[in-house]
């Protein structure tokens, strides 16, 4: 499975972003996706979750209602709305495939991360 992260930038609080993961593999359409994010000093996190078929999502806490994960099977994209940013969204972000858990996450396969930089 490889996976390529993009979308990342510098942007003002209160701005919009959209990522995008390209996913190859042939099990990346069977399988749950999602986003994690790593923050200056701090340890990596959970931020977003998909079901293979895009019918169930989970969110951190800290994204619910501002970030929307959505995925196109037929593209093999997954793709992170992220609107009303914040700068502690500030942070390295990481497409995943394979992911698991509940209630915790954790992840089988990681793309290499995108830079989202929130201003205030």
């Amino acid at each position: 499975v490889q996976l390529q992260a993009s979308g990342g930038g510098l942007v003002q609080a209160g701005d919009s972003l959209r990522l995008s993961c390209a996913a190859s593999g042939r099990t990346v359409s069977s399988s749950a996706m999602g986003w994690f994010r790593q923050a200056p000093g701090k340890e990596r996190e959970f931020v977003a979750r998909i079901t293979w078929n895009g019918r169930d999502t989970n969110y951190a806490d800290s994204v619910k209602g501002r970030f929307t994960i959505s995925r196109d099977n037929a593209k093999n994209m997954v793709y992170l709305q992220m609107n009303s940013l914040k700068p502690e969204d500030t942070a390295v972000y990481y497409c995943a495939a394979g992911v698991y858990g509940l209630g915790s996450y954790e992840s089988r396969f990681w793309g290499q991360g995108t830079l989202v930089t929130v201003s205030s």
